[in-house]
């Protein structure tokens, strides 16, 4: 796909800052790290004044928080060049993401873009902090932007139960210190290094969209329409030498076969990871997983190294994909910090990836 390059070995680093998950005590793979020897080793935490124990004591107050939604701060570079900071969604809310941002010491006035998979309410937040701190941020969103999006329930999905909040209008974000980017179509940014997609092609039989899902038009004095298949929806991907691709994907409202489909359509690279929500979690949904975990398992070769399913992904999806991918199957979450090392020395074009 031109425009985008393979990340240099050792500059893929993935800091994740919203999830609904946190996850302090299980077994990970090399490259993953807990949250909390993170606190311990680059915060170093004053020492317990009692003069027998002498230990750091932890502040938990400086922990991260989880919420119903995903954001990930991906630092990429490509063969010495400058390095990039760039933030794939901020989260659901204006409080979780902020937080979290401060507990793990980010750098706010290094991060240059904000790549929204769809609208989320938690930008203005990160904008305001940031302004505080940096200069103007470029805010990469899909030109469309709902007035309102609300929920349904089945059977029927004709009465809307609740409402989000309202997301950012482009004149806030703008106030807030946001430079505005309006993309459709797939792009590299981070100096190549990062490719956004453009709309999902909705092309497997048993993703049908999200039953329930509604959105406010302004038509006819205003009302609600379904709004199932949320086609300003993108996915992210970074090529990272040597390994293949790492997908970010927040909520998967066009399935995570179709985002996979499309990627490797657009690239023929394998798949190292698949990493986000899989919006598997909701009982209409449940007989999406054995083919979704067929397909991510079996039907493609080589399978993805690692699978990490974040957010709406659901209890029973990753019972499933933990059974097909064993430690392939990660379990992620808030705080948790991702390197994942390149190498240039090793031609992974050999194993083109395959669909069955």
């Amino acid at each position: 796909m031109p425009g985008l390059r393979s990340v240099d070995s050792d500059r893929l680093v993935i800091t994740f800052l919203v999830d609904n998950c946190i996850e302090w005590f299980t077994a990970l793979p090399p490259g993953f790290t807990h949250e909390l020897p993170q606190h311990l080793q680059q915060k170093k935490p004053p020492l317990n004044p009692h003069p027998v124990t002498g230990v750091p004591v932890l502040d938990f107050d400086d922990f991260c928080c989880g919420a119903h939604g995903f954001s990930a701060l991906l630092e990429t570079q490509i063969s010495g060049e400058e390095a990039y900071l760039t933030l794939f969604d901020t989260g659901p809310d204006s409080q979780s993401l902020v937080r979290n941002v401060k507990a793990m010491q980010v750098p706010v006035d290094r991060l240059s873009r904000v790549i929204l998979s769809h609208w989320h309410c938690g930008l203005l937040s990160l904008l305001n902090l940031r302004t505080r701190n940096g200069s103007a941020c470029v805010v990469d969103l899909h030109p469309e932007r709902p007035v309102s999006r609300g929920m349904a329930r089945g059977p029927l999905y004709d009465k809307v139960f609740g409402a989000l909040p309202d997301d950012p209008s482009f004149e806030e974000i703008e106030s807030a210190g946001g430079v505005i980017e309006k993309h459709a179509e797939g792009h590299a940014v981070a100096g190549g290094g990062v490719w956004v997609s453009g709309e999902i092609p909705r092309v497997t039989s048993f993703e049908g969209g999200i039953p329930g899902a509604m959105r406010w038009v302004a038509e006819d004095g205003g009302k609600w329409i379904k709004d199932e298949l949320i086609l300003d929806e993108r996915y992210a991907v970074i090529d990272v030498a040597g390994k293949g691709l790492v997908i970010f994907s927040a909520c998967s409202h066009a399935g995570i076969v179709n985002v996979v489909r499309d990627a490797l359509a657009k690239f023929s690279r394998p798949i190292h990871m698949i990493i986000g929500g899989l919006h598997l979690a909701t009982p209409d949904l449940a007989e999406r997983i054995e083919p979704t975990v067929s397909f991510l398992s079996r039907q493609m070769t080589p399978a993805p190294t690692f699978i990490l399913p974040m957010h709406c992904s659901g209890f029973q999806a990753k019972v499933a994909l933990e059974k097909a991918f064993g430690d392939g199957c990660v379990p992620a979450g808030v705080g948790m910090k991702v390197e994942v090392l390149g190498d240039r020395g090793f031609d992974d074009r050999l194993f083109a990836p395959s669909v069955i």
